[in-house]
């Protein structure tokens, strides 16, 4: 099964439109994903998962193991202040290391407000799961201006979904 993650906590998130909308896509390629949210992290994990509590939190460990289910991922990158939020680098840094992400599959997708599309949030998180050894997939869609390229909460720029449709396809084959 494939793991949509939600890259950020933000409540009502563009972020989670967009991998509502990529599980759609999977669906009709006739793949299985679960979309897992950041903002259905325990409020306290960052003091009761991380570091010296690792494995002691039963919520992060459910959480985590849905996870660790997964061999292929895509991962939803708003971009936050030049990089991707630190909310989803604090729960990579709550990940079994190096085992959680060793050797599976990634898809990346960056979005962004301005005119970026998120692309140096999606460098930044392909150098941190490359030293975690996964594999990244080549194509990052970085889906620029995102607002103006959504109507009634759908993806309205067909180059977009042409984008995210071919990422599909090469996730699938990956």
């Amino acid at each position: 099964m494939i793991k949509i993650i939600v890259g950020t906590n933000r409540k009502n998130s563009v972020s989670k439109i967009i991998a509502e909308l990529y599980q759609s896509i999977l669906s009709e390629k006739g793949a299985t994903s679960e979309i897992l949210e950041l903002e259905n992290l325990p409020i306290d994990f960052i003091e009761t998962a991380l570091y010296e509590n690792n494995g002691k939190n039963e919520d992060y460990n459910l959480f985590h193991e849905k996870l660790e289910e997964g061999d292929k991922f895509v991962f939803i990158v708003p971009e936050y202040n030049g990089s991707f939020p630190g909310i989803l680098k604090t729960f990579i840094d709550g990940m079994t290391y190096p085992n959680t992400f060793r050797n599976k599959k990634s898809a990346l997708v960056g979005i962004s407000s301005g005119m970026g599309g998120g692309g140096i949030a999606l460098s930044h998180l392909t150098d941190i799961f490359h030293y975690l050894g996964m594999h990244v997939l080549a194509l990052k869609p970085k889906l620029a201006k995102i607002e103006q390229n959504m109507s009634d909460n759908l993806l309205t720029n067909r180059l977009y979904m042409d984008l995210l449709q071919s990422q599909a396809d090469m996730l699938l084959e990956f």
